[in-house]
C-alpha cells in the first residue's frame, strides 16, 4: 500500500511539472508578434500586395518590345489549279499534237512543191522537145534521164518522215508543266516570328505604370490599416486579461479575509461577545466574494481563450501574461506631439483615399490616351511551305523579313471612350471630396482622443487617491474591530469600499493603455517597421 501511495505521489508529480513546462508566459510585444504572425487578415493583405506587386511588373513589361513565334498547320480538302481541266490534259500531248502538226505542214508543203516541179519539168521538156538541136543533144542523155528519174520519183512523205521524234520530250515536259500548274495545297505550314515595339501610345503606357505604381502604394496602405486593428484588438484583449486577473487577485484576498473575519466572529460569538447577527452578515458577505472569485475565474479563461484565438494559440493553451501578475498596471509609452499634416500622410484611411484620387486621375488620362494615335515599329520573319518565292514547290522557302511602321488613328466609336474619360475624371473628384471630408474626421478623432488620453490620467491619478484613502479607511476599521471597538458592518463596508476602490484603480490603469492605443492608432503610429 505504502509502494502504490508512493507510485501515485511521483506518477502526480511529474505531471505537475509537465503542466507547469506546457504553460506559455507571454509578453505584450511576443502576442503582437504572434497575432501578426498568424492573422489571416494581414496574410490576405499581404496578398494583395503582392498581387498589387505583380501588376506593377506587367505595367512595366508594356515599355518592352513583344516576341511572338505563331505556326500553324492547315488542311485543304481540294487542291488548287491554276489551269483550266481542259488546257490541264493538252499539256501532257503537247508533244503528240505538235509532231503531228509539224509533219502534215511538211507534207503538205513537199506535195505543192512536187507539182511545181511536174510543171516546170514539163515546160522544160516541152521547150527542149520543141528545138531539135537541144532534144537531139538531152533527151538521149544519161544524166538528163537520172534527172527526170529523181524528180518523178520522189515522194511528198519523204521530207515529213525525215523531222527527229519531238513527241516524247515535249510530252514530258508538258507533263511537268502540267503538275507545276497543280501545287500541292492540300497541306500547308506556316511559321512567322513577329517583333513589335510601341512607339507612342497617347501615354497609355506611362500613365499605366503610374497607375499599377499607386495601387502597390495603396493595398500597402490597407496593410497598414489592417495591421493597426490587429494590434489593437490584441492589446485590448491583452489588457483585458491583465484587468480580469487583478479583479481575480482582489476577490481571492476579500474572500480570504471575510472568511477568515467568519472564523474569529465565530469565536467571538462563543465568548459571548457577538451576536448571531454578526456572523450572518460576514456569512453573506463572503458568499458574495466566493461567487465573485469564481465569476473572475470563468472571466479570466474566457479572455484567455480570446487572446489565444487572436495569437493563433488553441483555445485550450495554458498561458500566463507577464503583467498579469503586477500589482500596478504598468504606464504607458505615450506618442510624441504630430502635426496634423504628419498624420494625414501617416493614416492609412486618409492615404488610401489620397492614392485613390490619385489612380483615378491616372486613369482618366489612361482614357483619353484612347482618343489619340498610336505609333509602333513591326519586325516579323515568315516561313512557309508551299514556297511561292521559286514558282510553288513542297518545300520551305528561306524565309522572308520584313519591317514597317504600324499607325493607329481612331476615328469614331460612339463616344465611349470620351465617356470613360469624362467618368474617370468625375471619380477623381469623387475620391479628392472623401479625402478632404476623411481629413476634418480625422482631426477630430485626433482631438477627441487626445482629450480621453488627458481624461484617462487624470482618473487614474483620482483612483490612486480613492485607493490611498479606501486603504487608510479600512487599516482604521480593522483596528477598531480587532479592539473591539468598531462594529461589524462599519468594517465591511471598509472592506466594500477598498475593493471598489482598488477595481476602479485596476479598471483606470487598463483605460489609460487602451486610451493610449487609440491615441497611437487614431495618429497612424500603428505601422509595421
Amino acid at each position: 500500500m505504502m509502494r502504490k501511495t508512493i507510485l501515485i505521489a511521483g506518477m502526480l508529480g511529474i505531471l505537475n511539472v509537465t503542466a507547469a513546462s506546457a504553460q506559455i508566459t507571454l509578453s505584450l510585444d511576443e502576442c503582437r508578434d504572434r497575432a501578426v504572425r498568424t492573422s489571416r487578415e494581414l496574410d490576405q493583405a499581404r496578398i494583395r500586395m503582392e498581387m498589387a506587386g505583380y501588376d506593377r511588373k506587367i505595367a512595366r513589361a508594356h515599355y518592352l518590345p513583344s516576341i511572338n513565334a505563331t505556326g500553324a498547320y492547315l488542311y485543304n480538302n481540294r487542291d488548287i489549279a491554276l489551269i483550266s481541266d481542259e488546257k490541264s490534259d493538252l499539256l501532257p500531248m503537247a508533244g503528240t499534237l505538235l509532231q503531228g502538226q509539224m509533219e502534215s505542214a511538211l507534207a503538205g508543203a513537199a506535195g505543192q512543191f512536187q507539182a511545181a516541179m511536174t510543171d516546170k519539168m514539163t515546160q522544160l521538156m516541152t521547150a527542149i522537145q520543141t528545138n531539135p538541136a537541144l532534144a537531139a543533144e538531152y533527151m538521149g542523155s544519161p544524166m538528163w534521164q537520172t534527172v527526170i528519174g529523181m524528180l518523178q520519183g520522189t515522194d511528198p512523205g519523204t521530207l515529213a518522215g525525215q523531222l527527229p521524234d519531238i513527241a516524247t520530250p515535249v510530252n514530258a515536259i508538258g507533263a511537268d508543266l502540267n503538275d507545276a500548274l497543280h501545287p500541292d495545297m492540300h497541306n500547308l505550314w506556316l511559321g512567322a516570328i513577329t517583333l513589335q515595339q510601341p512607339v507612342f501610345a497617347g501615354g497609355k503606357i506611362l500613365y499605366s505604370n503610374q497607375m499599377a505604381a499607386l495601387s502597390e502604394e495603396l493595398a500597402q496602405s490597407k496593410y497598414d490599416m489592417q495591421y493597426a486593428d490587429v494590434i489593437v484588438d490584441v492589446d485590448q484583449a491583452y489588457w483585458q486579461i491583465v484587468s480580469i486577473a487583478n479583479k481575480k487577485k482582489l476577490a481571492e484576498a476579500y474572500a480570504e479575509l471575510l472568511h477568515h473575519m467568519e472564523k474569529d466572529m465565530e469565536r467571538t460569538a462563543e465568548a459571548g461577545l457577538a451576536t448571531e447577527s454578526d456572523i450572518l452578515q460576514i456569512k453573506v458577505k463572503a458568499n458574495e466574494a466566493d461567487m465573485l472569485l469564481t465569476k473572475a475565474g470563468n472571466g479570466l479563461e474566457l479572455a484567455k481563450m480570446l487572446l489565444c484565438k487572436r495569437i493563433g494559440l488553441p483555445l485550450e493553451s495554458d498561458i500566463r501574461l507577464v503583467d498579469e501578475a503586477l500589482d500596478i498596471i504598468p504606464q504607458p509609452v505615450e506618442p510624441s506631439v504630430k502635426e496634423l499634416e504628419q498624420i494625414y500622410s501617416d493614416r492609412p484611411e486618409t492615404r488610401s483615399l489620397q492614392l485613390a484620387g490619385e489612380i483615378y486621375d491616372r486613369k482618366a488620362k489612361v482614357a483619353r490616351a484612347d482618343l489619340m494615335p498610336t505609333l509602333a515599329l513591326t519586325a516579323n520573319y515568315l516561313l512557309s511551305n508551299p514556297n511561292a518565292f521559286n514558282g510553288i514547290q513542297n518545300t520551305w522557302n528561306g524565309g522572308m523579313f520584313t519591317v514597317g511602321v504600324m499607325v493607329s488613328v481612331p476615328l469614331f466609336h460612339g463616344g465611349g471612350t470620351l465617356n470613360q474619360f469624362r467618368k474617370a475624371k468625375a471619380e477623381a473628384r469623387l475620391y479628392q471630396d472623401q479625402y478632404q471630408d476623411a481629413r476634418e474626421l480625422v482631426e477630430l478623432q485626433v482631438a477627441r482622443e487626445r482629450k480621453q488620453l488627458k481624461e484617462a490620467h487624470e482618473k487614474l491619478a483620482m483612483t490612486e487617491s480613492n485607493l490611498a484613502s479606501a486603504e487608510e479607511n479600512l487599516r482604521q476599521a480593522t483596528v477598531g474591530f480587532e479592539a473591539g471597538v468598531t462594529p461589524t458592518d462599519v468594517v465591511l463596508a471598509a472592506h466594500t469600499a477598498w475593493l471598489s476602490a482598488h477595481s476602479d484603480y485596476i479598471d483606470a490603469g487598463i483605460g489609460l493603455q487602451m486610451a493610449c492605443d487609440a491615441l497611437q492608432k487614431a495618429e497612424g503610429n500603428y505601422r509595421e517597421q
